[in-house]
Parts: structure tokens; sequence; C-alpha cells
């Protein structure tokens, strides 16, 4: 290796940050950015500035795990203010923006009685104007569509608030992120001030593996001089581990956490919603990692948007390794569903292919389907969700991830499509949060809490899980996409005990499934499935 030459490490964080929050997809799209600005930094800001210590008080009781709570020292609300006036001063335009949509909501509401809408673009707040369009669905209720593309090339969105924070993890605790922003003071954390799309970010992720020069990527990422100690300390010239490439003729599945898991053959590699822990450190729970992933993956699939699935701090490293990116298709305009493929794009993911329910994609001897992807999105009209029903040679996997099974006859329906299944993943978060706890900042009016709390982001219980796997007839169920590993607290928040929901509506499945007969798991940690490619009736005779 060449002198000037090393690795980065492999427990080091490149995290994605926007305005000095963890970002996520809704705070790329334009439109939801701006509405979580308003609805969700401020307000919690805002609270945090009038009582720090009730905060803190907040996020030390487990039963408030997940709410609206800086997790952050009350020392430190002089940074949390100066973050504030920054905010506002910076972000004057979406908090424009997050008002007109409010009083466009307003304005349809009042005005929208089944009559023709023509008259009312003139009243359309000036800084919508040219990106809504006014419509009534079939029971003539009043709302409008978003030309998110033509967003993406106005002042509303917002590029210069993207930047990368790195640093150095040595366990899996981290504050809850859509409540805690990250300031600039954060002890050994470096912040870079660069967009998602820089091609710097692709060099760092390739020097996990393939080292590289220190002072090329130094320059690259315009590392001043008080930088450089701190940004030193990333990198090591100790070559790491080599991923070992399968070479059986079986299909070969890791279970590397919540919904992620990688499917192998001798011939291709598929990753489904990337949520990878970092290794290089003591853990109590066994997980694969980074150093378990090909150097190429042939397909990523993602099966929504919510943040436990879309990863941009595992994906967005990992970009320079994907040869396809597959996306649920949304063209509806509706705020509360931005189009992934045009949001993956603007990112610098020139990979990107859609996918809808029944549409195919084929290779080698490989079939991806999209499959209905059902509730689990708190009632909204939601079209960026599906199910991946993947077939090699004459196997085939269902991954439903968080699908609720509310209409049991969709499955039966499906059956009709696919065929029987011979392993079905299937998410039982059957608790879930409510919908103002992901939705609340795009709300225009509060929602009543009875009302707000029946409406729950949540997957299937045993009775409607159980309909699913007799629908498809599958042979093998695994429980998964449960957020209970600990690399998942920071961004699921979730913590369960023996008397939780989920844990006794996944057991009670997995009884019944092992009482008919089926081989059934709720997955933890890691866990490699093994299964032959070939047809069922050679493998069980």
């Amino acid at each position: 290796m060449q002198e000037d030459y090393v690795y980065l490490k492999p427990n080091t964080v490149i995290e994605p940050l926007w305005d000095h929050w963890y970002a996520w997809t809704h705070l790329t799209s334009p439109a939801t950015a701006a509405m979580n600005l308003m609805g969700r930094h401020l307000k919690i800001m805002d609270s945090f500035i009038m009582s720090p210590k009730a905060h803190e008080i907040a996020v030390n009781n487990p039963k408030m795990l997940g709410g609206p709570f800086m997790d952050i020292d009350p020392s430190r609300v002089g940074e949390v203010k100066q973050l504030r006036e920054e905010t506002v001063r910076k972000r004057a335009v979406q908090i424009q923006f997050a008002e007109a949509i409010k009083e466009l909501t307003k304005l349809l509401k009042l005005e929208g009685q089944g009559y023709s809408l023509d008259e009312l673009y003139e009243r359309v707040p000036e800084i919508l104007k040219g990106y809504v369009e006014l419509v009534y669905d079939l029971n003539n209720n009043p709302s409008y569509r978003i030309f998110e593309a033509l967003l993406y090339n106005s002042d509303v969105y917002s590029e210069d608030a993207q930047s990368i924070a790195m640093w150095m993890t040595n366990n899996d605790e981290r504050p809850f992120v859509l409540s805690t922003p990250r300031l600039e003071g954060d002890k050994d954390v470096l912040h870079l001030s660069i967009p998602y799309k820089d091609e710097a970010i692709d060099v760092l992720g390739k020097m996990k593996r393939s080292a590289s020069s220190f002072s090329q990527i130094k320059e690259k990422l315009g590392i001043a001089e008080e930088q450089e100690t701190l940004f030193k300390s990333f990198f090591t010239t100790e070559k790491p581990k080599s991923y070992e490439r399968y070479t059986g003729d079986k299909v070969r599945m890791r279970y590397m956490g919540h919904a992620c898991i990688l499917v192998e053959t001798k011939d291709i590699s598929i990753l489904l919603d990337p949520l990878v822990s970092y290794y290089g450190y003591q853990t109590e729970v066994g997980r694969f990692s980074d150093v378990d992933l090909p150097d190429i993956i042939d397909y990523v699939l993602i099966t929504h948007n919510h943040q436990d699935h879309i990863l941009f701090e595992t994906l967005l490293p990992m970009r320079h390794r994907i040869k396809n990116l597959i996306v649920p298709a949304s063209t509806s305009g509706s705020l509360q569903d931005p189009n992934l493929k045009l949001m993956f794009n603007i990112m610098g993911f020139d990979q990107v292919k859609e996918i809808k329910a029944f549409e195919t994609i084929e290779f080698e001897d490989c079939v991806i389907t999209g499959i209905p992807f059902m509730g689990e999105h708190s009632d909204l009209n939601i079209q960026s969700k599906v199910c991946h029903h993947i077939r090699v040679g004459d196997f085939s996997m269902l991954f439903a991830a968080d699908s609720c099974n509310v209409e049991p006859k969709i499955y039966e329906h499906v059956h009709r499509f696919i065929g029987d299944v011979d392993v079905l993943f299937l998410g039982m978060e059957c608790d879930g949060a409510p919908l103002t706890w992901l939705y609340g900042p795009l709300l225009s009016e509060s929602l009543a809490r009875d009302k707000d709390q029946s409406r729950r982001l949540a997957g299937s219980n045993c009775k409607r899980g159980m309909a699913l796997v007799e629908a498809i007839n599958a042979l093998e169920v695994y429980v998964y996409a449960m957020g209970q590993e600990p690399w998942l607290e920071y961004i699921s928040s979730i913590k369960y005990t023996d008397e939780s929901k989920p844990i006794v509506e996944s057991n009670r499945l997995i009884d019944i499934c092992l009482s008919q007969g089926r081989i059934a798991e709720r997955l933890f940690g890691e866990k490699e499935i093994l299964y032959s490619k070939y047809p069922v009736a050679e493998l069980y005779s």
C-alpha cells in the first residue's frame, strides 16, 4: 500500500444532516421539509428553550421514548437558541411555504363546495402559484396536488441545508434522531458542508474497502488545518476484512436486523430495506454488518417511505456499490407521498427504477414482482409502498415488511397471481405510533386524540398475519421488521417487554404456525437461512 493510502475505519459514521437535524426522506422532499421545519423542528426547539429541564426529565423516562424531547444537556440551551435563530433566518422561504400550504388548505375547505375551482387560482398564495393544481376527488372533496419536480428547481428546495457529520461510534447508543439535532459544539464530530449528491461521499464509502490517498480525500472535502487531526482519526492503515462471496448452489438469506435482508445466489445479490449496523467494537447482540455485503449489489429494494426503511446513513456510503435501486412508484403529487425516484435522483442516485404492484423485473433466473402493501400508513392515501415477491428458479420469497392485512381477501387474490410462497417475511409491529407521530407536521388542522390514536402506523397482528400465511400457503414464516435490535433504537425508539402486544401477538402466530407443521421464528440480531433453488418437492423428498 502506498505511504499516503488509508482505509476508512469501519465504525466511522457518515451521518447526513438537514440544518443540523438527522436527514430522512421528509427532510429531502421540499414540501415535506418545509412542513417538518415548521411543525416539528421549531416546535421542539421552542419547547426546549422554554423548559430544557423538562426535556431532560422526559428523555430519562422510558415511557417517553420517541417523544418530541431533545436529548441535550440543559446547559446547552444557548446553542439551541442560536440554532433556532439561524434556522428562522436561513429558511424564511420554507416557513412562508409551510404557512401558504395551511392557508391554501383553509381556502379549499371554505370555498371548495363542488363548483369549479378555476376562480380560486387567483387566491392561491403567491409562493404556491404554478406549483399546485387544485382538484376534487370523486366525492367532491377539494384538495391539491404538487408539481414536486418544479419545487426541486425553486428556492423552496434548500440544498445548502444539507451537510455531513463524521464521527466514531463505539456502541449502539444514540439520542432519538427525529427529536434531537446535532449541534456544532458536539465533541469529536466533524461537520462538512457538502450536499448529499457530492461525489466525495462515494470516495469515502469506497475507502471502507479500498485504500485511497488521505491527502486527496482531505483536499476533496476541503478539510481545514484545524480539522485535520480529528479527520485523520477516522482512518487507518489496517486493511479491513474482505467480503466472502457466496458460491453455493442454494439461495442464501441473511437477516441483518429489522427489515434488512440480503438474498444471494452464486449469480445475484438483492438487498432489501438497507439499515446496516457498524462493526469494530464490542457488542452484546451478534449482527451482520457492512463487511458481510457484496462489493457490488445487483438490486436494492425499498418497501416504503418510512425512516426505518430508507436510511440515508446506510444508503449514501454504499451508493457506488448499487447497480439498481428499486423504489415503489408514486405520481400522486400529494404532500404526504413524495416521489422517491425523483428524490433519489436529486441526491445523486442515477440507478433508480420504479416498480408498481404486479409489475415485474426479470434477470438471470430471478423475477422480482411488486405486491400490494396494505395499511400501516394511518389510512393516508400513499402509493409509495410495495411488498416484494422474489422468485429464484422454483423457489419463492415474499417480503411483506409492515404490510397490515386489514383486508384478507387481497392476499387470496394475490395468491392466484404468484402461487404458493416458500418463505414469508412478515412485519408484526402491531401497536405502532399514532398518525401524528410521523405525519403530524403535514396536517393543516389538529386531529382529535381519539381519532389520532385509532389511526396507527401498525403492522399485522396474529389474526391478520395468519390470514396472510394461510392465503399464500407459506412453508416457512419469519417475523421481522420489529425494530428490536439495539442499533435501531435511535431511529425506531422501540423497546419491548414480554408483555408488549407485538411480542404476544407474534408469539401466538409462531405457535400456530409450528402446530401446523410450518417452520416459524421471530428474527433478532442475525440469522442465516439456506434454501434450495430447486423445486420444493426435491428439497423435502
